[in-house]
């Protein structure tokens, strides 16, 4: 291949739009049912990420998990129809909250030129937590904060249930115009992830996927099992 038409397939590929999710998996996850409403409500994002077919933006999914012996990556960037392919393995609730280590990670992906180019659309972070780091957190997010290509990325957060370190999850948004989500029972969660679902594909179907769509969650129950479960 010459250079010129490595340069066209370039410019004509799709371009890359990656989403990563820190997922909490502490053993307090494993009360009411949170850790399988989250998995249910993850496999039910992905798999609608795999049906996003756009000229323009390539979905990008990655998993990085905080809980048990420490933050881990649990599935490093793939596209979304190379996931599902895969099947989602599913995050199991044990041990403390090590959210400063997720932060650690999440940064390293970041400002990994190989992992994310500079082509790459803005990604997009979701936090979902259901309590208080265990670890040393502050000093992680302030190098998320200050490092120029983890602010190119549009992070948002949900809490699950009433024990949620609230405070510190607002921290981590980085649009003063998207609240922080509150999940009290499963119909939120899989609510939230429906929100990241029309949010990430609204954005893929603009002449910008550069261009932060509206991020809020979608009204009606939706699907999943044991909606009605409660956190609190």
């Amino acid at each position: 291949m010459s250079k010129s038409d490595l340069k066209t397939f370039i410019i004509s590929s799709p371009r890359p739009l990656p989403v990563i999710v820190l997922a909490d998996e502490s053993g307090s996850m494993s009360e009411h049912r949170k850790i399988e409403t989250l998995n249910s409500a993850l496999r039910d994002m992905f798999g609608g990420f795999a049906q996003d077919v756009n000229l323009r933006a390539e979905l990008q999914i990655a998993v990085i998990g905080f809980g048990g012996d420490g933050a881990r990556l649990h599935q490093g960037l793939i596209p979304a129809k190379s996931f599902a392919e895969a099947g989602f393995p599913d995050l199991r609730a044990s041990g403390p909250t090590p959210m400063g280590g997720a932060f650690e990670l999440l940064l390293r992906m970041l400002e990994d030129p190989g992992t994310i180019p500079s082509r790459a659309y803005r990604p997009v972070v979701a936090l979902v937590s259901d309590g208080f780091p265990t670890d040393e957190w502050e000093a992680p997010l302030k190098a998320l904060e200050a490092s120029e290509r983890a602010q190119k990325a549009t992070r948002i957060a949900m809490a699950i249930g009433s024990d949620a370190d609230e405070a510190m999850l607002k921290r981590f948004i980085n649009d003063p115009e998207t609240p922080l989500f509150q999940a009290r029972n499963a119909r939120d969660v899989h609510r939230f992830f429906r929100a990241v679902t029309l949010s990430v594909s609204t954005r893929t179907a603009s002449r910008n996927p550069d261009e932060a769509s509206r991020f809020s969650p979608p009204s009606g129950d939706g699907d999943g099992r044991d909606l009605d479960l409660d956190f609190t």
